[in-house]
C-alpha cells in the first residue's frame, strides 16, 4: 500500500526545492509525476517557485472546493505533457501525486489525498508548513499531522543560529502579530523564520493565546 507523506518546515527550509528535487528524481529513471498546490498560493501563479530560483508548472491546481481525488483520477489516464505519447496510447501509469503549500488545503482535500494514496496505491508527497505568524497551525496541515503515514520535518535556521520553528511576519522592518491567517509571501508581506527565543522577543513574550487576545482588544 502506498503512504501518505507530509514533509514540513519553518519558511525557508527549501520544501519547494527538495520537491522539484523529488519530481527530478522520479522522471529521472523514467516515472510519470504529478504536480499541484491550491491556487491560494498566488505566488508563481500556476507555477511552483524555489527560492533558489528552479521552477515548475503544476499539471492542476486546487481550489478550496476541489475534489481533489476527483482531479487527480481526470489527469491519471491523460497523455498530456508525456514525451514522446501518440494519440490512442495508453497513459503511463503515475507513480507519485506532489503537492506544494499543502497547509491550504481544506480537512476533506487532505482526506482525498489519504484516498489516493490507499485506494489508488499511489505516494502522495505533501509539503508545507506547519503554522502561521501567530504560531497557530494552518487546518491541512493540522489534518496531515493527524492522518500522514509519514512525518519529516525539513529544518531550517534562526538568525541567532538555533534551530527555527516559527514564521513571523514583517511588513517592511516591523514585524506584526495580528491580521489574517493568510497573506502570501512577497506579495503583500514578508516571513522571517525565527526560533522560539528569537519570536518570543518580537512578540513580546506573546505565542498564540496572548495575540489573539491582543486582537480582540484592538478591535474593540
Amino acid at each position: 500500500m502506498a503512504k501518505l507523506y507530509f514533509r514540513y518546515g519553518a519558511m525557508n527550509s527549501g520544501k519547494s526545492t527538495a520537491m522539484l528535487q523529488a519530481a527530478f528524481n522520479y522522471e529521472e529513471r523514467g516515472h510519470r509525476v504529478l504536480l499541484a498546490k491550491p491556487d491560494t498560493d498566488t505566488k508563481g501563479d500556476g507555477r511552483i517557485v524555489s527560492r533558489l530560483g528552479f521552477s515548475r508548472e503544476v499539471d492542476f491546481l486546487i481550489d478550496p472546493v476541489s475534489d481533489v481525488r476527483a482531479l487527480f483520477l481526470r489527469l491519471v489516464g491523460s497523455t498530456s505533457g508525456l514525451a514522446g505519447t501518440t494519440g490512442g496510447m495508453p497513459a503511463q501509469p503515475v507513480s507519485a501525486l506532489l503537492v506544494d503549500e499543502a497547509q491550504f488545503l481544506t480537512d476533506a482535500q487532505v482526506d482525498d489525498l489519504v484516498r489516493i494514496a490507499i485506494l489508488e496505491d499511489v505516494p502522495v508527497l505533501a509539503y508545507g508548513i506547519r503554522t502561521d505568524f501567530q504560531t497557530v497551525a494552518f487546518p491541512g496541515s493540522r489534518r496531515l499531522l493527524e492522518v500522514a503515514h509519514s512525518l519529516e520535518e525539513l529544518k531550517t535556521i534562526c538568525r541567532c543560529g538555533r534551530k527555527a520553528v516559527f514564521n513571523a511576519r514583517r511588513v517592511g522592518d516591523v514585524f506584526v502579530f495580528d491580521g489574517d491567517q493568510v497573506a502570501i509571501d512577497g506579495v503583500d508581506v514578508a516571513y522571517e523564520a525565527l526560533c522560539g527565543a528569537c519570536y518570543l522577543q518580537e512578540s513580546g513574550g506573546a505565542l498564540a493565546s496572548d495575540l489573539r487576545a491582543r486582537a480582540a482588544v484592538a478591535a474593540h
